[in-house]
């Protein structure tokens, strides 16, 4: 307990930096990206005055110089302020909390499959090198994960929900439908699979790939050959020692692809038109909302910096190994 409260110290100190180069560095990109959301914003009413323009800016802060905008913005993230959205004339704390629910829901839900029937899929390949099934597995992962997922996505649309009408089209959730407690959890998982599939399935081929690799080289170290010697089931082999070696690297994956699947989210909430926190970011760019964008990026930062401590924590359980230099330093 005490080891997994030091690294987690550590890795909050450490990750204090890194969200400070993600704040000036994306508000910095943001200001030398030709036009802002007042441009947009009159650009939708076919244009404006001169004396609209300038009340705008005024009212938007914009007219002030970069280094005192950024030295607000950043005393207003102090405060949990992430600023006011141009586009949707409303907090960007609002519409991140209504909005980031749903895209938690779609990747925790596509990483759970992704990680849980990849690692499975992996052990059934990694069990026997070299055989049918292992070949099998490996050529078919190799061919899911050179899908796209809008492709995939579209795919399933089509088979699933218009011919079949098995699952609906789009949305998270069936509209006025009044569900509450259990009732709206299961509409929400409803229309949550062919989403979660679209997304999952990609990830899931890594995942596969990863384990049957680790498992091909487990079966060469000198613990495998000498539990072989001794005469152990070769179940016992496979789940106890090749398969518990080669999950380490997958729970390193989690974190690496944490930022990967929540850029995937994009793509998949589009075409599903879940109102998520991906097609929040679409909007954002769409209307050059940059205290938006800006909040999204900055919030997206932070899942990522949180997901990759968890991770860390899931790899100091398995293995006792990693962190005791950091807790005795």
């Amino acid at each position: 307990m005490h080891r997994a409260l030091t690294l987690t110290r550590r890795r909050i100190v450490s990750s204090i930096p890194v969200l400070l180069i993600v704040i000036i560095g994306t508000f910095l990109l943001l200001e030398a990206a030709p036009g802002d959301a007042v441009d947009a914003y009159l650009l939708s009413l076919g244009g404006g005055d001169a004396g609209l323009v300038a009340e705008l800016r005024q009212s938007y802060g914009l007219d002030q110089s970069l280094v005192k905008r950024l030295t607000l913005y950043v005393g207003a993230l102090l405060r949990f302020d992430l600023g006011w959205s141009v586009a949707f004339d409303r907090p960007v704390l609002d519409l991140i909390a209504e909005r980031l629910p749903n895209t938690l829901w779609l990747m925790g839900a596509a990483t759970a499959l992704a990680f849980s029937l990849g690692s499975l899929l992996g052990i059934v390949a990694g069990a026997r090198p070299g055989s049918l099934t292992d070949r099998a597995l490996s050529i078919g992962s190799l061919a899911l994960y050179a899908v796209p997922s809008f492709w995939l996505g579209l795919v399933l649309v089509l088979v699933f929900a218009v011919d079949l009408r098995w699952f609906p089209t789009a949305g998270i959730e069936t509209i006025a439908s009044g569900n509450t407690g259990l009732a709206r959890v299961a509409d929400i998982a409803w229309h949550l699979v062919l989403p979660v599939s679209a997304l999952g399935f990609i990830y899931l081929a890594l995942f596969l790939r990863m384990m049957r690799t680790g498992m091909a080289e487990a079966w060469r170290q000198d613990f495998v050959l000498s539990a072989r010697a001794k005469g152990l089931a070769r179940r016992r082999i496979v789940l106890r020692h090749v398969a518990r070696n080669a999950l380490l690297p997958l729970v390193t994956m989690l974190g690496l692809q944490a930022a990967a699947m929540l850029g995937g989210s994009v793509v998949v909430e589009s075409v599903f038109a879940i109102p998520g926190f991906g097609r929040l970011a679409h909007e954002a760019v769409s209307g050059r909302d940059a205290p938006l964008l800006t909040g999204i990026i900055i919030v997206s930062a932070v899942l990522v910096i949180v997901v990759n401590l968890l991770v860390d924590i899931a790899y100091a359980a398995l293995d006792p190994r990693v962190g005791s230099g950091e807790a005795s330093s």
